[in-house]
């Protein structure tokens, strides 16, 4: 797991590690990007399930109700299959711009 800090988005790529594995460290070292939107990229990863990016539902679901964005990047899934809590889009770029769009509302207060 590499973690790469951008302003208020730290970015965590995975490597190597199991998903399950990958989610425990996240769980682990939350304190350090509790603060911050997150963008999970896991376009290493060549077969991925919905039920792999459904492990992610949890600590997706921490992070969103302490207001801040959690965002999964991969193009191996087809996200009419994922569950409307996670947001999961192909490309880097379309988080950063899930991100700001979501910043903007709730600056305006949604």
């Amino acid at each position: 797991m590499i973690l790469n800090q951008e302003g208020n988005i730290t970015i965590i790529t995975h490597e190597t590690a199991s998903i399950i594995e990958l989610i425990k460290k996240m769980q682990a070292l939350y304190p350090k990007f509790k603060n911050d939107n997150v963008i999970i990229t896991l376009t290493a990863i060549n077969k991925l399930s919905t039920k792999d990016i459904v492990e992610f539902l949890e600590l997706s679901n921490t992070h969103r109700a302490a207001k801040h964005s959690f965002v999964i990047v991969s193009d191996k899934i087809d996200v009419d299959d994922i569950p409307d809590e996670i947001i999961v889009v192909p490309t880097i770029e379309e988080a950063y711009d899930i991100i700001e769009m979501e910043e903007m509302e709730r600056d305006l207060g949604f």
